[in-house]
């Protein structure tokens, strides 16, 4: 990950509503969950979620599926592992990688937009 991309997932993050919608799709883990499961859990109307979870996709840090009708939305655990990783490279005086790291069942989303 680079500078570019890294401020780009925090400023993503700097939102209450979409730090909030990202830690409940790292709870839910690579499965994810639906928009509507999302919006009811987060007390959000539909267009509300929906121009929070574009600012999530934009900055890589969740992808989505759609099944039928419904769109189902997942982080992206391997962008929250390279932001974590960003962000903890240097630390301890750079002489080992001391952050931690999550590593879910890797079932990655259908249709995930990242930035590269």
């Amino acid at each position: 990950m680079n500078a570019t991309a890294a401020v780009t997932a925090l400023s993503a993050l700097a939102h209450e509503h979409r730090l909030a919608v990202f830690r409940l799709l790292v709870e839910a883990g690579p499965e994810g969950l639906s928009a509507g499961t999302i919006a009811e859990k987060r007390g959000l109307v539909p267009s509300s979620l929906t121009f929070h979870t574009q600012a999530l996709q934009r900055a890589g840090l969740i992808g989505f599926r759609r099944v039928s009708r419904q769109v189902f939305y997942a982080a992206d655990f391997e962008s929250m592992n390279a932001l974590i990783g960003y962000l903890t490279e240097n630390c301890c005086g750079g002489g080992q990688a001391c952050g931690p790291v999550c590593l879910p069942v890797t079932v990655k989303p259908t249709n995930s937009r990242r930035r590269a």
